[in-house]
C-alpha cells in the first residue's frame, strides 16, 4: 500500500469510529430526555437495589399466582398477559362474560390480598392494577 492509500484508509476508519461514538451519543441523549435517568451517573447499587425487590416481587407474584384457582387463573393470565378482551376471553374459555367479569374480581382481589406492602410504582411491571 502506498502512504497516501494508508492514511485514507486510518482516516477512514476514524470516521467511522467517530460517526458510531456520535450515534451512541445522540441515543443516549434521547433516551435520557425520555427517561430523565443518566446510566452513566446513576449508581451501581441503585440498579442492584432495583433489580433485588424485582426479583423479591416476581417470586411473591408466581406464588400469588400460583394460589388462585385453575379457572381464575387462566381468566386473569388471558385478560392481563394474552390483552384479550372479556369477550375474548370468554369466547376463549366457553364461559359468559359475566362471568370473566366475577374471575377477573376475585383474582385481583386476591393478588392485591397476597402482594399487599409491595409498591407497584416502584416496580418496573405491574402498574395499572
Amino acid at each position: 500500500m502506498a502512504r497516501g492509500d494508508e492514511r485514507s484508509w486510518l482516516y477512514g476508519i476514524a470516521t467511522n469510529l467517530i460517526g458510531q461514538h456520535r450515534r451512541r451519543e445522540i441515543a443516549l441523549y434521547r433516551a435520557l430526555s425520555r427517561t430523565g435517568a443518566d446510566p452513566v451517573v446513576e449508581p451501581f447499587t441503585d440498579d442492584v437495589e432495583r433489580r433485588v425487590a424485582a426479583g423479591a416481587a416476581r417470586q411473591r407474584l408466581a406464588k400469588a399466582l400460583a394460589g388462585l384457582s385453575r379457572a381464575h387463573r387462566d381468566t386473569l393470565l388471558l385478560v392481563m398477559w394474552a390483552e384479550l378482551t372479556y369477550e375474548e376471553a370468554a369466547a376463549a374459555l366457553g364461559i359468559p362474560v359475566g362471568t370473566v367479569r366475577s374471575r377477573m374480581n376475585r383474582a385481583r382481589f386476591a393478588l392485591r390480598r397476597a402482594l399487599r406492602g409491595l409498591d407497584p410504582a416502584a416496580e418496573d411491571e405491574g402498574a395499572g392494577w
